[in-house]
């Protein structure tokens, strides 16, 4: 079983900061891409930033120079720092984890339970 935890969500003023950690545990072998997504209310999920296992970065544009991913490959951990916050930052965050569990398996798309943002004008 894999398992995507998720914390350091809140309550927080426009310009101010969180950080969000997620640690993948359980049986795994591998990780490939993890990102982070965001869901607003009455809206889809969308992609707020992903990271490789090599480091490479991808952005919405919406958050571009305000948010950074981050990851510790050895604690199958993935962070994502938010600075400048604004209001339309306001939404639940998943994580997303590309996880291949044995060596005999093929990669799986794993989310966490959702952690909540809101931001307060």
């Amino acid at each position: 079983q894999v398992q995507l935890v998720e914390s350091g969500g809140g309550l927080v003023q426009a310009g101010g900061s969180l950080r969000l950690s997620c640690a993948a545990s359980g049986n795994i072998f591998s990780i490939n891409t993890m990102g982070w997504y965001r869901q607003a209310p009455g809206k889809q999920r969308d992609l707020v930033a992903t990271i490789t296992t090599r480091g490479t970065t991808n952005y919405a544009d919406s958050v571009k120079g305000r948010f950074t991913i981050s990851r510790d490959n050895a604690k199958n951990t993935v962070y994502l720092q938010m600075n400048s916050l604004k209001p339309e930052d306001t939404a639940v965050y998943y994580c997303n984890a590309d996880i291949i569990r044995t060596i005999a398996t093929a990669p799986y798309d794993y989310w966490g339970q959702g952690t909540q943002v809101t931001v307060s004008p």
